[in-house]
């Protein structure tokens, strides 16, 4: 049986994705800086290996007779954690580029590689109603500081490699994705997860107040992990080498979905507006390439996907107290 190799298997996609692998009756190398009790989710009969991918010996280990890579592994986060670690965002470069050499090496057979809706011009992104981003206007180039630099440069690289090498690459542009089994807090969370931490804190400490970074009126395409997942085998599977998004056209701003999260959690809560970290003012996904190409389109609406990921960072939160009460007994 053929190996199937997920780079950054501990993280939030990198699990699920896992998990659906299994499920497909592939043989699954997991692999993660990450100790492995820091690991999102861990599944029975996949093999986790904890190894720092940013080193050259270390992704030749990892890839050693895999048949098909996913690259989800780079150090990212939430734009608390972007626009606050622009250097070390950009050193995720490492990963791409020895996981590229090592393919290149064992002569493996497709390699998938996470990039972002951050490559997309921050100009175009200026206001709430902005159009939605199709792939053709990443170019002339002025992505987000950092990080957008980082999967840039890194999609062109897989490129090359495709190109010059032969190595069989896929990239997928992620807009948003959400979902349960994640970063909610520490700065490296996304909205969704983070404002469920706020409302769930806001419901348990009875202190019905909530601060939202910003005006709220900042919009966003948000896709449900399961989608995300869905869209990324599909492209994995085809014979498209161009860049892809994968993403959501559903558009809602930062005050839409604080109020569908009042609406899951039976609250009214009061709003304090402030400084933080923004990002752009609006950013959506537009999805005729992959329609047109691959059939897909995202089938959970925000509504419908949205109250799993709030139900389990409120037992996060709420288990979190709890061990903190009890810490002190």
């Amino acid at each position: 049986m053929t190996i199937t190799v997920v780079a950054g298997a501990g993280g939030f996609i990198g699990g699920h994705l896992t998990r659906r692998l299994l499920g497909l009756g592939r043989r699954v190398r997991a692999v993660d800086v990450k100790p492995l009790a820091e690991w999102f989710q861990r599944h029975p009969g996949a093999e986790d290996v904890v190894l720092d991918l940013a080193g050259k010996t270390e992704c030749e280990q990892a890839l050693e007779g895999a048949d098909e890579v996913f690259n989800l592994a780079c150090d990212m986060g939430g734009m608390g954690f972007i626009e606050t670690h622009r250097a070390q965002c950009m050193l995720s470069v490492l990963i791409n580029t020895h996981l590229l050499l090592a393919a290149r090496k064992w002569k493996v057979g497709r390699y998938f590689f996470a990039s972002s809706a951050c490559i997309y011009p921050v100009h175009l992104q200026q206001r709430p109603g902005d159009p939605r981003l199709a792939e053709d206007c990443a170019y002339p180039a002025m992505p987000e500081p950092g990080y957008g630099w980082e999967k840039l440069f890194s999609e062109q690289m897989c490129a090359r490699f495709r190109e010059d090498f032969g190595v069989e690459t896929r990239v997928a542009r992620y807009h948003n994705v959400y979902g349960p089994h994640g970063s909610f807090r520490g700065g490296r969370e996304k909205a969704p997860a983070a404002l469920s931490r706020k409302v769930a804190e806001a419901v348990i400490s009875g202190r019905h107040e909530i601060e939202i970074w910003g005006d709220g009126t900042q919009t966003r395409s948000f896709m449900h992990i399961d989608d995300c997942v869905e869209g990324t085998l599909r492209l994995m599977a085809s014979d498209e080498v161009d860049p892809m998004n994968i993403g959501s056209e559903e558009v809602i701003s930062v005050n839409g979905l604080v109020s569908l999260l009042e609406e899951l959690a039976g609250v009214k809560l009061e709003r304090r507006y402030g400084p933080g970290a923004l990002g752009v003012m609006g950013r959506s996904s537009d999805n005729t390439r992959v329609r047109a190409r691959l059939g897909w389109e995202p089938r959970i609406s925000l509504r419908e996907g949205l109250p799993s990921t709030y139900r389990w960072v409120f037992d996060e939160v709420r288990k979190a107290g709890t061990a903190g009460e009890a810490a002190c007994l």
